[in-house]
C-alpha cells in the first residue's frame, strides 16, 4: 500500500488542510515551554533537597498530570516510585461538577510511604481534598502536593500546594497536559483558550 494512503484517502493532502495546532489563533500562550521547563528544574530540585534520605512514591494525578509528571520525576535525583490514579470532579466541559469520583485507583499500598501527588492544576480543591484525605487513611505516612498550576480565585477548599509551578487567573487553560475535551494535550507551552467552541 502506498504510504500517502489509507482506506482510499489521501493522508498528505488532507493534513495540509489542517493548520498547524501550536499556532492555533484560538491559544494565548501564557507559560512557555521554555518558563515551564526552567520551573520544573527548580520543582525537582527542591522536591530533591526536602526528600533526601527518602525514597517518595509520586502519584501523578491522570490524564491531566502525565506531562508534568513526566519532566519533574526526571529533575528529581532521588530514588522514587511512580502511580496513577484517575479521579475527577469533571464532565467534559469547563466548569467543575463538584462530584468527585475514583475512575482508576492505586495498583500499590500506600501505608507507610512518603507521597507526592502530582496534578497539573489546583482550582476549586475538592478534587484534591478528596485525594489528599483518603492516602491519609490508607496510611500513606506523609502526603505532600506539587501543582503545575494554581487557580485560587476558584478555590471552594483550601489545600495546601507544597510545589507550586505558577499562579494563573481564572481562564481556562489547556496545553502540556490539560485538555478541553480531550483535545489540546500535547501543546508544549500553556495557553488560555479563548473560544472552546472553535
Amino acid at each position: 500500500m502506498n504510504a500517502t494512503h489509507f482506506g482510499g484517502s489521501d493522508l498528505s493532502s488532507s493534513f495540509a488542510l489542517q493548520p498547524a495546532e501550536f499556532e492555533n489563533p484560538n491559544l494565548e500562550v501564557l507559560f512557555s515551554a521554555a518558563q515551564i521547563a526552567a520551573r520544573v528544574e527548580e520543582l525537582g530540585a527542591n522536591i530533591s533537597r526536602d526528600y533526601a534520605g527518602s525514597a517518595p512514591l509520586l502519584i501523578g494525578v491522570l490524564k491531566g498530570a502525565c506531562v508534568f509528571l513526566s519532566d519533574l520525576m526526571r529533575a528529581i535525583d532521588l530514588p522514587l516510585a511512580v502511580e496513577f490514579m484517575a479521579i475527577s470532579s469533571y464532565g467534559t466541559g469547563m466548569r467543575s461538577t463538584g462530584e468527585v469520583r475514583i475512575i482508576k485507583d492505586l495498583d500499590t499500598a500506600v501505608d507507610g510511604r512518603d507521597i507526592l501527588v502530582v496534578e497539573d492544576i489546583i482550582d476549586t480543591g475538592l478534587t484534591l481534598s478528596y485525594l489528599i484525605s483518603t492516602l491519609h487513611a490508607r496510611g500513606a505516612r506523609t502526603v505532600k502536593l506539587a501543582a503545575l498550576l494554581d487557580k485560587h480565585e476558584r478555590r471552594e477548599r483550601e489545600v495546601p500546594i507544597d510545589y507550586k509551578g505558577f499562579t494563573i487567573p481564572d481562564a481556562f487553560v489547556v496545553g502540556y497536559g490539560l485538555d478541553y475535551a480531550e483535545r489540546y494535550r500535547n501543546l508544549p507551552f500553556v495557553a488560555v483558550l479563548k473560544n472552546p467552541y472553535n
